[in-house]
């Protein structure tokens, strides 16, 4: 199954609603519960049910993750036919960029013709989860499907930001509305819908010939968006497009797939991971979530006084941190960090090479790579000061430093 199969992973999404933590990247490539970046999961997925074939497909301020990929997913074989390759548009079509995620793999038809894929799998690289890609494709396979979405209950007051479904007592779609004000109920499941997680098997000849015939008939009258033009098509042209269950590789009570596409959907992402029985188990060794591992020391606690202790509780600590006096709660602390004497950082995420001076406060933040918080500055304590400040503030109280900042203009 894994040779005939090939993903295609769409990465090129602005995140204009994770700004400012997407000034300088695009979503997928920030940064996620310390070392990892959100596309290692889909990536990960890939490995883990044996898709050694993968595509990426970039746009948006792709540098970093375009060297996020190139540092940490070279391990796989070309002698074997196994890749991830980064692939930037590259406007065969005319001079514009991607218009929706069908025009992006419609623009690279011929690279994904090239692998002689039988089916071909297309996945967001923006979502948090953990699911084996082989049972789908399987499953797609068995029911002789021209689609299969992956998808899975959710309320009916969040359906409207997703692609919502109707299926028969067969699993066959029959009706499909992208982002629905008003979403259909599940018959027999009061309250809750069925969604899309944006998961497509496709046989991949089939494909072609859907999105040339989009492209040609409709013309300037399509978005060109799968869930918008493609599939809504497909139902009504009568195609076998069916539906299958998301099953959970996190294996806990209750299923985990995440879209962080708001900074307070991000941060509670964040924040499923610091408990002592995390929503989000990263450390299963029966589903590993590989990342860029460069060679650095493990982190160092320092405790040299009485009222000055290096400590973290209910805290992911990553390797390089250095906690000197200073204390960490519920907080995610990035590589090569520092927290001084006497520092405090709660309910917190640190990006990488972040500095936390002696004495300063930090509670509710999200502080970007190289952020330097001089000694006895505040951040999160006023929200009101932190807006005068010109520091980004989310709907629920988050205080966001953007990458770089330069904090000592307000000393």
């Amino acid at each position: 199954m894994g040779r005939n199969a090939l993903a295609v992973i769409l990465a090129g999404g602005r995140g204009t609603r994770l700004d400012p933590l997407t000034r300088d990247r695009a979503k997928p490539a920030v940064p996620f519960g310390g070392p990892y970046r959100i596309i290692d999961f889909a990536l990960s997925n890939c490995i883990n049910s044996g898709l050694r074939r993968v595509l990426v497909l970039t746009q948006y301020k792709a540098l970093s993750l375009s060297r996020h990929i190139d540092q940490g997913w070279r391990f796989l074989c070309r002698e074997l036919d196994e890749f991830v390759d980064v692939i930037p548009p590259q406007q065969i079509y005319g001079e514009n960029w991607y218009r929706g995620t069908a025009d992006a793999v419609y623009q690279n038809l011929y690279t994904i013709e090239r692998t002689r894929a039988e089916v071909a799998l297309i996945l967001a690289g923006d979502h948090i989860y953990k699911m084996n890609y082989g049972m789908m494709i399987q499953d797609h396979m068995d029911h002789k499907a021209d689609l299969t979405i992956a998808c899975l209950p959710v309320p009916v007051a969040e359906a409207s930001d997703f692609g919502v479904m109707a299926i028969d007592s067969n699993r066959r779609v029959s009706d499909f509305i992208e982002k629905p004000p008003c979403p259909p109920e599940i018959p027999g499941t009061p309250g809750m819908a069925l969604a899309s997680m944006g998961i497509y098997v496709f046989s991949t000849r089939l494909m072609f010939e859907v999105l040339m015939r989009d492209v040609a008939i409709r013309r300037d009258q399509t978005t060109r968006d799968f869930g918008r033009d493609i599939i809504p098509g497909m139902i009504g042209e009568g195609y076998h497009v069916l539906a299958h269950p998301f099953i959970d590789e996190n294996r806990k009570q209750k299923a985990y797939w995440r879209d962080v596409g708001t900074i307070d959907a991000y941060y509670e992402a964040s924040m499923d991971l610091i408990a002592a029985d995390p929503l989000l188990n990263l450390y299963d060794r029966n589903w590993p979530i590989q990342t860029f591992s460069p060679p650095i020391p493990p982190p160092k606690f320092v405790l040299d006084m009485p009222g000055r202790r290096g400590l973290a509780t209910n805290s992911i600590v990553c390797p390089g941190s250095i906690i000197s006096g200073g204390e960490a709660h519920r907080s995610i602390i990035g590589t090569r960090s520092t927290i001084r004497s006497f520092a405090l950082v709660e309910d917190s995420i640190l990006f990488d090479d972040v500095v936390i001076g002696r004495g300063a406060k930090v509670r509710r933040a999200i502080l970007d790579k190289n952020v330097v918080v001089p000694d006895g500055f505040t951040i999160g304590m006023d929200r009101e000061l932190d807006r005068i400040r010109g520091l980004t503030v989310s709907p629920e109280g988050l205080t966001i430093v953007a990458k770089d900042e330069d904090l000592k203009r307000f000393v």
